[in-house]
């Protein structure tokens, strides 16, 4: 069982959550959860997601060096720039998995799973809210 989640960077609260019942690569299950968002948003998005910009034109993924081709200076600094943005991206992400439903194999019916993401997932945000 995967899930996946759309975070809002700034407010680091979860705004939407898509799973899929098996292995299913990242492009793949945000292209089936046929999530619809304005054309100027921007998508930040980790290596996952490599192509992500043929439909979505503000999408940012990292940059990826190859044996011929090495990566420059400015595309390090701009990797380097996306990782500190996707921090507080993987920190929710943690906050989630704190759940261990989550954390390692899904032994459960199925059809609930996707049911136990948003609670979860609802659960993150009431807690960022509220702080105790």
């Amino acid at each position: 069982m995967k899930f996946q989640v759309l975070i809002c960077t700034v407010t680091q609260r979860i705004l939407s959550t898509a799973t899929s019942a098996g292995t299913v690569h990242d492009l793949k299950l945000f292209r089936q959860s046929e999530l619809r968002l304005p054309h100027d948003t921007a998508l930040i998005g980790d290596a996952g997601y490599q192509g992500l910009w043929r439909t979505h034109g503000h999408a940012i993924t990292s940059h990826k060096a190859t044996h011929a081709s090495p990566l420059s200076a400015q595309q390090r600094q701009d990797n380097r720039v996306l990782a500190r943005v996707r921090q507080g991206v993987e920190h929710v992400i943690r906050r989630m998995k704190v759940f261990r439903v989550l954390k390692g194999i899904y032994r459960h019916r199925r059809r609930r799973f996707a049911l136990r993401v948003q609670l979860i997932a609802a659960l993150c945000n009431l807690t960022q809210a509220c702080p105790a």
